[in-house]
């Protein structure tokens, strides 16, 4: 049985130009060997996985070749590349530094530094996760970092740049390696596998490339578990279904279901995602992905953004046609607040349910602002028939279209319906005290038809404090009844006066009372207001200010002269007695 070598290994880079994604960092070394510009120190730092150690051990097999090519290319056939190539080279020195971060080891390092090598220019040290070194071993690697024999080359290779103390990073040559794009990782895997004789779709590995997160080293060790699962054939419900990850034709089917308005349609979609075994977490942040992926399909000059398959990227161009940009914007502004406070939330469900109910209702909101003034029944009052219809058409405009100009008489609403009908615009109508109506036509063109409202005068029936007093008797009686036995006492006593311009002024003795009635001010306002058809009164509530007794405490001798003060004959028989005050 044959040992099986991971494609991590198997395809490890040994060539400059075999690495993936940092060409500006290979040319980079590639033209300092040829010029021979080398420094005495390199220090790699990058995220996992993106060929940090793989470019040092080129480096290092690199600038000790003897025959090297015009494209600065190891040989593989002089001894130092034999060497390097059976893993025995003896000038080239390898220390990870997070098994071996003591003072010792560094000092052992030192010591072997001023050895001239044996084979080839340059005896070079590759020092692997350098930031897990101890303070005192950076400090004993200082003087022979900045002063080292000319046959010593240093590279030093880290996840964690900021772990490493300025001196150090001063005496290096740094570069910052960059995470690999998804489509180099895709284009990898893909040879990967054309090598490997196994058939892959693609967008099998760009899901894998997705998953990897920049690094190459995951994504081949991805395609080695998903292949060990499928086999020959790597297929894309086989990447999701084996790396648990949501399939994005969830989020498709989401996202037309929140364009239509559906509900129903969008909570059973959620049910099926959380009986699929999948979190709610995972699926608003990936419809929040979805919502940015479709906001960067509206232009072409973002396309780019787009990490997707070709098949992906024309679903994603097709559904973002019927999104609107300002829609997009506050589906993402949702999504994050979600996000934020799912983790607090006692009931998470609900609070993803919210959220795409609210998502189903953009248009709905969006249009409704823009276009619509919406007709809210209160209680009911019979309208005429006229004032239905045109109700009717303001609601349902988009449904139906009106060819026929509509007339000022058919939108004013008359004041005897004034209470059983609210208007609500949504975009300043109060300010402009418009109704704004747009009429399409079957040539596709857009009227919009403004008709003024009608002011309608308010009443200003002239009455008398009798008349008041009556009417507000009638008020307590009511509230008497309905159990409200507190505010029935206050009204009782009417401390109220008539004032100019028809202002009630209602004097209370305490704060209390007034705390119970300011719960029923408007109430009580619009019954005197219908009784006595005077819409222009007011009321007032005016709060006693008590006048309170200053407190002082007393001495024996000013107590007992205030009981003399009650009772004189105290005085007499303290007297009598020959009695004194005891202090």
């Amino acid at each position: 049985m044959e040992n099986f070598v991971v494609s991590a290994r198997k395809y490890r880079p040994s060539t400059f130009d075999t690495i993936v994604g940092q060409q500006s960092i290979t040319n980079t070394l590639k033209n300092a060997i040829k010029n021979n510009h080398l420094a005495q120190a390199f220090l790699f730092c990058g995220p996992r996985g993106v060929g940090k150690t793989s470019c040092a051990r080129i480096l290092a097999k690199t600038i000790n070749c003897m025959n090297l090519t015009e494209n600065i290319k190891a040989c593989d056939t002089c001894d130092s590349c034999k060497g390097f190539n059976d893993s025995h080279s003896f000038n080239i020195h390898e220390l990870d530094a997070a098994s071996n971060n003591g003072v010792d080891k560094i000092r052992e390092l030192v010591d072997q530094v001023r050895f001239a090598p044996q084979v080839g220019k340059y005896n070079i040290y590759i020092i692997d996760e350098v930031h897990m070194l101890s303070q005192a071993a950076f400090n004993a690697f200082l003087k022979t970092l900045e002063e080292p024999p000319a046959h010593a080359l240093f590279i030093l290779a880290t996840t964690e740049k900021h772990k490493i103390i300025p001196t150090i990073l001063s005496r290096c040559q740094i570069f910052d390696f960059k995470r690999i794009q998804i489509e180099d990782i895709a284009n990898h895997l893909a040879y990967v596998a054309k090598n490997e004789r196994i058939t892959a779709e693609e967008e099998a590995l760009h899901i894998i490339a997705q998953k990897a997160d920049g690094a190459l080293r995951d994504a081949l060790s991805i395609f080695d578990q998903i292949i060990s699962f499928c086999g020959n054939n790597l297929t894309y419900k086989d990447v999701i279904a084996n790396l648990n990850i949501l399939d994005y034709d969830y989020y498709f089917k989401a996202a037309d279901a929140l364009a239509n308005n559906n509900i129903p349609k969008s909570l059973n979609l959620f049910n099926d995602i959380l009986n699929s075994g999948f979190d709610g977490h995972h699926f608003i942040n990936g419809l929040g992905m979805h919502f940015r992926n479709l906001l960067v399909s509206k232009d072409p000059s973002t396309l780019s953004l787009l990490e997707e398959g070709e098949n992906v990227k024309k679903r994603y161009l097709e559904q973002s046609q019927i999104w609107n940009e300002e829609y997009l914007l506050i589906g993402l502004e949702l999504c994050n607040k979600v996000d934020l406070s799912y983790k607090l939330s006692k009931n998470q469900r609900l609070l993803i349910e919210i959220t795409l109910m609210q998502l189903c209702s953009i248009d709905y909101l969006s249009n409704s602002a823009e276009k619509k003034t919406f007709v809210v029944k209160k209680q009911a009052g019979k309208q005429p028939k006229k004032e239905e219809k045109v109700i009717e058409k303001v609601k349902d405009k988009a449904a139906e279209p009106v060819s026929e100009p509509i007339s000022e008489d058919k939108i004013v609403i008359e004041k005897d319906y004034k209470k059983s009908i609210k208007i609500v615009n949504f975009k300043d109508t109060i300010e402009k005290k418009t109704i704004s109506i747009k009429i399409n036509k079957k040539e596709s063109e857009e009227k919009e038809v403004t008709e003024e409202k009608r002011v309608v005068n308010q009443k200003e029936t002239p009455f008398t404090f009798n008349e008041l007093e009556n009417v507000w008797t009638e008020y307590g009686t009511l509230k008497q009844k309905d159990g409200k036995h507190n505010l029935f006492s206050i009204l009782n006593e009417k401390k109220f006066k008539l004032e100019e311009n028809y202002n009630i002024t209602l004097t209370l003795d305490n704060k209390v009372q007034e705390e119970v009635l300011i719960e029923e001010k408007t109430n009580l306002v619009y019954f005197l207001k219908d009784k006595l058809k005077n819409d222009i009164l007011s009321l007032k509530i005016d709060v006693k200010q008590l006048e309170q007794k200053e407190l002082k405490a007393y001495t024996n001798e000013d107590k007992f002269k205030k009981m003399a003060e009650k009772k004189p004959i105290l005085i007499e028989l303290k007297n009598q007695f020959n009695l004194e005050l005891d202090y």
